[in-house]
């Protein structure tokens, strides 16, 4: 159900650009076919909501492992249980990489990954990639919506143009349109189904088309145009990182003026107004929120515009690893400890709690840094058996009896629910707690715990 009435059309009344009824009868009889491209953290989760709604989907994915994992019942992803892909294939779910499968798709979303470049520059590779496949299986009456984070432009400038290559035009002859994913891996509070979805395109039948779609599985908030919604989703993710980016200062600040920094924002938020509280750890990790926001600086930029500020948190963000392992060092030292050959644990590898999606893991700096002064380090996570720091593959210890034996300092820099923090701190001599995971071990075990 929309939430806004209809904005007015973006094409004049005496246009020829037709209404795509019959796709939005399909849609609404459940008839249509959705194909996802891209069976990640986003389209398996999409796929699984178009399925359960009563409709037919199609995943497209080339990662041959994800495949045959699908076609048996099985989930690769931590957080998304075997038995929702048994369900998911119970109600018609398959998955291919033939691309003439999504020849026969009504409606097709794009959900690859947008990293950015060495230079923070925006790479849509998978995006063109993506494009480039569609443009060879397109047909006339087709629905194709970006989900990808990119920045505003992306999806009139660069997707449409590939598409169109073999004849067919957007608004005629298929719809095009941008709804932003808005996943948030491991948080139970929320499900796809669950989270209104930002719909924008560049013509009016086009936007109640793609409206028509989303409609079947959420809310919808319609706005004016792709580049609206593609600045939708990167004014969510410059919030966020910028605030964080806020608070991790506030952190170094308030530790050199004494004041506990947890305390301080336990206390703030309970005011019920003006506050949403930011929490500070040892970097920005997963692949929306260290990214996302350098798109639109990239993009602002090119127009002669500036993103100071989140230039500035950029800034913050990739220093946080450095001060952690400074705050480390420093705590060594104060204990007689030299960093050289010291035996250091880092306790958790995943961007965020309980999931084990380990991209743009702030845990990958730390080691390397660590490892820089003469440190060795091992690292523990039961979500993340393995993690490739450098040109090392490293295997997540187990911490069985006696397992913390020889370790000079832990590190906490991700606070999963399954490990033994009470426990870490008895059997290690120093404990620096990143994430406050520390809160409620024994008061008695303060001395050994430093807050970073």
């Amino acid at each position: 159900m929309n939430v806004h009435a209809p904005l007015s059309p973006l094409v004049s009344p005496e246009s020829e650009a037709p209404s795509f009824q019959g796709l939005i009868r399909r849609i609404q009889a459940r008839e249509a076919v959705i194909g996802v491209v891209g069976m990640g953290y986003v389209g398996l989760p999409l796929s699984e909501a178009f399925a359960t709604a009563g409709f037919p989907v199609l995943g497209f994915d080339l990662d041959a492992a994800r495949l045959s994992a699908l076609r048996r019942g099985i989930s690769y992803l931590g957080h998304f249980a075997d038995a929702r892909v048994a369900a998911m294939r119970a109600r018609g779910f398959a998955a291919t990489a033939a691309p003439e499968g999504l020849a026969r798709a009504d409606a097709i979303l794009i959900c690859v990954p947008t990293p950015i470049t060495s230079h923070r520059a925006p790479d849509l590779s998978h995006v063109v990639e993506a494009a480039e496949t569609l443009a060879g299986v397109l047909r006339p009456g087709q629905l194709v919506v970006l989900e990808s984070t990119t920045f505003p432009g992306a999806t009139a400038e660069v997707l449409k143009p590939i598409l169109e290559r073999g004849g067919l035009r957007a608004g005629c002859d298929f719809a095009l349109a941008y709804s932003p994913e808005r996943e948030d891996p491991g948080n139970r509070a929320f499900t796809t189904a669950s989270i209104p979805k930002i719909v924008g395109a560049d013509s009016e039948p086009e936007r109640r088309a793609a409206c028509a779609l989303y409609d079947a599985i959420t809310t919808t908030v319609p706005v004016r145009d792709t580049r609206t919604a593609e600045a939708v989703k990167l004014t969510e993710n410059v919030f966020r990182f910028v605030n964080i980016a806020l608070v991790n200062e506030l952190k170094v600040s308030f530790d050199a003026l004494g004041v506990d920094i947890w305390e301080v924002i336990q206390a703030a938020q309970t005011k019920p107004f003006g506050y949403m509280p930011f929490f500070p750890g040892p970097g920005i990790g997963g692949h929306c929120i260290p990214i996302d926001p350098f798109y639109l600086a990239w993009r602002a930029k090119a127009e002669g515009a500036s993103l100071r500020m989140v230039e500035l948190a950029g800034e913050i963000a990739r220093a946080m690893p450095g001060r952690v392992v400074e705050r480390t060092l420093q705590a060594l030292a104060e204990r007689g400890r030299s960093p050289v050959g010291a035996h250091v644990l880092v306790v958790g590898a995943a961007y965020k709690r309980n999931v084990d999606d380990t991209r743009e893991t702030p845990a990958r700096d730390i080691i390397e840094i660590l490892r820089s002064h003469g440190a060795r380090v091992s690292y523990h996570d039961p979500l993340a058996p393995e993690l490739l720091v450098g040109d090392t593959l490293m295997a997540s210890i187990a911490l069985g009896r006696d397992a913390l034996a020889g370790f000079d300092c832990a590190i906490i820099v991700t606070d999963h629910d399954g490990v033994d923090y009470e426990r870490l701190v008895r059997e290690t001599p120093l404990v620096i707690d990143t994430r406050n995971a520390t809160a409620r071990v024994d008061p008695a075990l303060a001395g050994k715990i430093v807050r970073a």
